[in-house]
């Protein structure tokens, strides 16, 4: 499967991290760390992100610790950050405050 490998303009990635400020670029990657009120809703929340990821084929780095999970997002294939890290780092944002984030 084909996909778009148009890296993000830094212009664009700039008004991305301005209208997401608890998401950095670091490293070659857009990075977040999330807090959930417990390890077990940080796993729950895991869980939705896996299956957006999976439903968009496109698969974040995660590092759970305790109540705290951090997604790394990269668009490997296309060696840098495009609409596809940003789209889901989106849907992750509205699935944790869907979810662990609203309590």
């Amino acid at each position: 499967m084909a996909y778009d490998r148009t890296l993000l303009s830094p212009d664009a990635l700039q008004t991305f991290l301005a209208k997401h400020p608890a998401w950095t670029h670091e490293g070659g990657m857009i990075r977040r760390v999330y807090e959930a009120p417990s390890f077990l809703e940080g796993i729950a929340f895991v869980e939705k992100v896996a299956r957006a990821a999976e439903a968009a084929n496109h698969h974040p780095d995660i590092d759970i610790r305790w109540r705290k999970v951090t997604l790394a997002l990269v668009t490997h294939d296309a060696n840098g950050i495009t609409f596809r890290d940003t789209d889901l780092a989106t849907e992750a944002d509205r699935l944790f405050d869907e979810g662990a984030g609203d309590r």
